[in-house]
């Protein structure tokens, strides 16, 4: 959370080698992999100064190689959900995601996060992108959190 919410640059660097270390031990010998950060909305760009995941994105691309796609983008407002347990995430974040115009992502999508709670995020991300014929391989996040209820 330092680096999302405070723009720790050593908190950034944390969460950088964590996804290239897990990006850098698969085997994606078979695959045409394509990185797609979960974007943040207009709110937290303006606050945190930045969009944390595409900023965080751009490195782990320039470590790994792996081309990114930004894929995604959000349709509406969604609530902070921090205070929200399993089920109300996953109500929070139903139909949240679209594709972004004007993209056409080809290959073996995989979603990138900073954290893991409940999977609402990432859920709903892969669902948008499947909906739309993409292919969605996985997800990575950083850290996982504990787990709601």
């Amino acid at each position: 959370m330092a680096a999302k919410e405070h723009g720790l640059k050593g908190a950034d660097e944390l969460i950088i080698e964590a996804i290239v270390h897990v990006l850098n031990r698969a085997n994606f010998d078979k695959y045409n992999v394509r990185l797609v950060p979960i974007p943040s909305s207009a709110i937290n760009k303006r606050r945190r100064g930045r969009s944390f995941i595409p900023d965080i994105c751009n490195e782990i691309s320039a470590r790994t190689s792996i081309p990114i796609v930004p894929a995604l983008t959000i349709l509406r407002k969604v609530k902070d959900q921090s205070t929200l347990n399993a089920k109300a995430r996953l109500n929070n974040m139903r139909g949240a995601f679209g594709i972004a115009e004007n993209i056409y992502p080809r290959g073996d999508l995989i979603l990138i996060d900073d954290v893991v709670t409940t999977g609402a995020t990432v859920s709903e991300a892969a669902r948008a992108l499947n909906s739309h014929g993409f292919m969605v391989l996985g997800s990575v996040t950083a850290c996982v959190a504990q787990p709601l209820r």
